[in-house]
């Protein structure tokens, strides 16, 4: 009956067919009643292409997906920061307002500018081959950092979040050297991969070590 149909039957047919899944999510703003276990999705698929496209957005060009072939970071590592943190995180605070997609924008936006700034060398010029910060593994994992610094650091601004990050960054090895987990769990920085295993171990360290940093921190206030 109309083209919006057409997406709507495209997507529901083809989302358990051998077609490419970011295709499929790049698609699913532009549908409406979704079924619930697309909504998220849609939503953080919606805020992806405003992330990869705005002009005034810092990864701009950067994220790859059908219509932008060319970028260095999965489209699908966004858009699982987005939808962890609608599921229980800063977004979802703000998920109701009138102005969420904006809001949104501007959080993960600030965010990332002030991750390319802490980490400059991990993060210009870089692929996942050679920094594990444009990682699949690495973004997610960042993701749950910024929660972390929002709730612990307040953090909303790019310079806030900036100040946080600080604390940590000469714990990383995001390009070289080894992560140490603890319980002689030391790995090489490229051993890091795009699996559930390494993200979580990866996400609880930066976080823990977050923590960890704010505490001494405020020891020596």
């Amino acid at each position: 009956k109309s083209e919006a149909e057409l997406h709507k039957q495209f997507i529901l047919i083809n989302n358990t067919r051998p077609l490419p899944k970011s295709l499929i999510y790049e698609l699913l703003p532009r549908v409406k009643d979704l079924p619930g276990r697309l909504q998220a999705r849609s939503t953080a698929a919606s805020l992806v292409e405003s992330l990869n496209f705005r002009p005034d957005s810092c990864l701009r060009g950067m994220i790859k997906q059908q219509t932008n072939p060319t970028g260095i970071i999965g489209d699908t590592a966004i858009q699982k920061v987005v939808m962890n943190s609608l599921s229980d995180g800063t977004l979802r605070m703000f998920f109701t307002a009138e102005n969420f997609q904006e809001k949104a924008f501007t959080l993960l936006n600030n965010f990332f500018a002030a991750v390319s700034e802490t980490f400059p060398d991990a993060w210009h010029e870089r692929t996942p081959m050679t920094s594990r910060l444009v990682h699949g593994a690495g973004i997610v994992a960042m993701g749950y950092l910024m929660e972390a610094i929002c709730v612990i650091g307040g953090a909303k601004t790019k310079e806030s979040f900036m100040k946080e990050m600080a604390l940590i960054k000469d714990r990383t090895a995001w390009t070289d050297g080894q992560w140490n987990f603890g319980d002689n769990d030391v790995r090489k920085w490229n051993s890091i991969q795009n699996v559930a295993h390494d993200i979580r171990q990866l996400s609880q360290y930066l976080v823990s070590e977050y923590k960890l940093a704010v505490r001494q921190q405020r020891r020596m206030e």
